[in-house]
């Protein structure tokens, strides 16, 4: 039996490895080297994904015991670029991008993180009532290196995200953050200087 659960595990794990390998070439994911995957990807929309070199995704139950999402999910809209750079690493997330999206390296992304740079609907109740009125804002964003963003947190559109700065888990943010600054809290406050 025991035998029987490795061959399983080892054929559900080529699986695996070939289903993200194929989804990278339809969507087109350009990278500098192929990332490393733990579980498999979810990517839609036409916009373009550009990954850096070492990149890490985990992206399924057993990837993150955290809790919370249980895949990394990437959204682009048509036109639109989410850019991410070397040696980062993301867990179970999603980035839903309108516009463009920029991470940099060696940036840490924990479980089930949000990263909207679009508001999705008007913030105007008039015009959501009709689909062709219903036009969203959308603001880019950026994370700069070596940034930490806690688990739980929802990153909105307009952030930059300073150098080296960390994102207490469960936060909300909605304004930018400087160089070397801790935050938290919904909405994010500032905590103190690194």
């Amino acid at each position: 039996m025991n035998k029987l659960k490795k061959n399983i595990y080892f054929i559900l794990n080529i699986y695996t490895v070939l289903y993200n390998y194929a989804l990278l070439i339809y969507k087109k994911v350009q990278y500098k080297s192929y990332p490393k995957i733990n579980g498999k990807l979810f990517i839609r929309g036409q916009g373009k994904i550009i990954l850096g070199n070492n990149t890490i995704f985990n992206s399924s139950s057993s990837a993150n015991p955290i809790g919370g999402d249980v895949r990394m999910v990437f959204n682009t809209k048509q036109n639109a670029i989410i850019e991410i750079g070397d040696n980062t690493g993301i867990s179970n997330s999603t980035i839903i991008c309108h516009e463009k999206i920029t991470i940099g390296s060696y940036v840490k992304i924990g479980g089930s993180v949000k990263i909207y740079d679009t508001d999705f609907h008007s913030l105007n109740a008039d015009l959501r009532m009709n689909t062709k009125t219903d036009i969203p804002i959308t603001k880019p964003i950026i994370i700069k290196d070596f940034a930490f963003i806690g688990a739980h947190s929802i990153i909105l559109k307009g952030v930059t995200i300073g150098n080296k700065s960390i994102i207490g888990a469960g936060s909300v943010v909605t304004k930018s953050i400087p160089d070397d600054e801790i935050w938290a809290g919904n909405p994010a406050k500032f905590i103190k200087k690194i």
